[in-house]
């Protein structure tokens, strides 16, 4: 087993190196001559056309080269996986429990390799990469444990297709192949584009070799999205990312028969009136920049009474000053390092730009821990924490979820206005209200358009006791987590709760 403490040698690109080398040696299967990758796809192990590069945004150096299948050799890839159905569906629950749970075993076994691969993959620290990896452990057991119950009276639906962003390779998307293939089905994922690749295809691999039908595939959107989405043999399609490509996967599933469940982004608002507990919302606010907010539930609008915005602005810049912002895997503790890519930091400077272009003011800007650097390394997607205050309507940040360490502070002067800038992006998936009133704090709830309304807390995804969902345009389709996530990929007699085009 791999001592992750030593990630945080010098040497740090050697080190992502070693990693690698760990790789090969533990799954060399997955690994051609030249140690590119390759996909997994029904048990074989497929050569793609092309490669391309996976970019550890941590300093910027090529972790490893990534399988860029063509739609060809996914087309192909789909119907192998679709063959894998029947003879899984076959089986006895006993009998799939008993391989999800030899997969586990070897996901166990190389857990600390995987958590040293994911945070050089897509930027995490190591606790945010340990916590990744193991909800995914602790996920699945539960499952192993409940899942009886949950499928009386079901069956699967064939092969599902899952499309997911790339923050949360494995306490989401890696969970819901998990699940889907322990209710009977079959499975083809896709590597998200922008990163997670690297560690998903060791954890597949090892998911292989304990006997799962599961396929992985790699490749540009615009090849493998009529594969993954439209092909015939495709029977359910779950979906993570943006409003703008989830509205088209929608466009093409609501006029067919197929299964989905596809959750978007949107603005998650915060809003505070009649509050007095400052110390308490301080910690929410630190607490709130996990992974830099590159989370689909991370608030990022904060509407705030107007008598109570100088207050409000004290205590963000008093929690926020103290995070620190650097290399994650270097010894010195860092809060969150990078984000996905030097483009995505571009893209945010590029909009607060605009918005101050608009008129808008800055009311903090943060600063990077400049010890928890190398002295020759790359910085690119390196950005701290901003708070924006009075943005204009016309300005895109007003209306958009940034997904990073953005924040946009909005004053309001009335209840209605209050709720009418919390609601401000058609559905949210998540929202909360700080009041010391209680019947203020359940009034202000109840009208709050989103799947999941905290007081005086922030609220989660959860993935087991609780169904996750969204309202309006953060969601269509299957509401998932705990026996949901069972139902939204099986047939039976229970009415699917889902969002649902009217």
């Amino acid at each position: 087993m791999l001592n992750t403490e030593r990630v945080g040698e010098p040497l740090v690109h050697l080190e992502s190196r070693r990693l690698l080398a760990e790789a090969r040696r533990v799954t060399p299967e997955a690994f051609d001559s030249r140690g590119r990758l390759l996909s997994p796809i029904a048990g074989t192990w497929v050569r793609p056309s092309a490669w391309f590069d996976a970019v550890s945004p941590i300093d910027g150096k090529v972790l490893a080269e990534l399988p860029l299948l063509d739609a060809a050799q996914v087309a192909t890839g789909v119907e192998m996986a679709a063959a894998e159905f029947a003879p899984w569906a076959a089986r006895s629950l006993d009998e799939r429990a008993q391989a999800i749970a030899e997969a586990v075993e070897l996901l166990q076994e190389h857990r600390d390799l995987l958590v040293a691969i994911l945070a050089w993959d897509i930027g995490k620290t190591l606790p945010t990469a340990s916590n990744d990896v193991d909800r995914c452990l602790a996920g699945i057991e539960w499952y192993l444990e409940q899942i009886g119950p949950m499928l009386e009276g079901r069956k699967p639906l064939g092969l599902v297709s899952n499309i997911a962003s790339w923050n949360y390779p494995f306490s989401v998307l890696l969970l819901n192949v998990l699940v889907q293939s322990l209710s009977g089905n079959s499975v083809i994922a896709k590597i998200p584009t922008q990163g997670g690749g690297v560690s998903l295809t060791i954890a597949f691999a090892l998911l292989r070799r304990a006997g799962l039908p599961v396929s992985l595939v790699g490749g540009r959107g615009r090849d493998l999205s009529e594969a993954l989405v439209g092909h015939p043999r495709i029977a359910g399609v779950a979906f993570i990312g943006g409003r703008t490509n989830g509205a088209e996967v929608h466009r093409r599933l609501r006029a067919t028969d197929k299964r989905y469940a596809l959750e978007m982004e949107g603005v998650n608002a915060y809003a505070i009136t009649h509050f007095t507990n400052w110390d308490a919302l301080g910690q929410q606010i630190r607490a709130g920049f996990d992974f830099g907010k590159q989370r689909c539930t991370a608030y990022t609008r904060w509407v705030v009474e107007q008598s109570l915005v100088p207050r409000f602005v004290r205590t963000y810049v008093d929690a926020v000053s103290t995070l620190r912002v650097g290399h994650p895997l270097l010894g010195s503790p860092v809060d969150f390092g990078p984000l996905i890519s030097p483009s995505k930091v571009e893209e945010l400077r590029a909009l607060i730009a605009e918005a101050r272009e608009l008129g808008a003011t800055v009311l903090y800007q943060g600063e990077l821990a400049e010890d928890a650097f190398t002295s020759q390394q790359e910085r690119g997607a390196y950005l701290p924490p901003a708070l924006l205050f009075r943005l204009p309507q016309d300005s895109e940040l007003y209306l958009r979820e940034p997904f990073g360490p953005i924040d946009v502070l909005v004053s309001v002067d009335s209840e209605e206005e209050l709720v009418r800038e919390a609601n401000i992006s058609n559905g949210a998936l998540v929202a909360s209200v700080a009041t010391d009133e209680p019947e203020l704090a359940q009034r202000i709830a109840s009208r709050l358009h989103a799947f999941k309304v905290g007081i005086n807390k922030l609220r989660s995804r959860g993935d087991r006791e609780e169904p996750f969902g969204g309202k309006g345009g953060s969601w269509a389709g299957a509401f998932v987590g705990g026996t949901h996530l069972v139902r939204a990929f099986t047939d039976g007699p229970h009415p699917l709760e889902g969002n649902w085009p009217d």
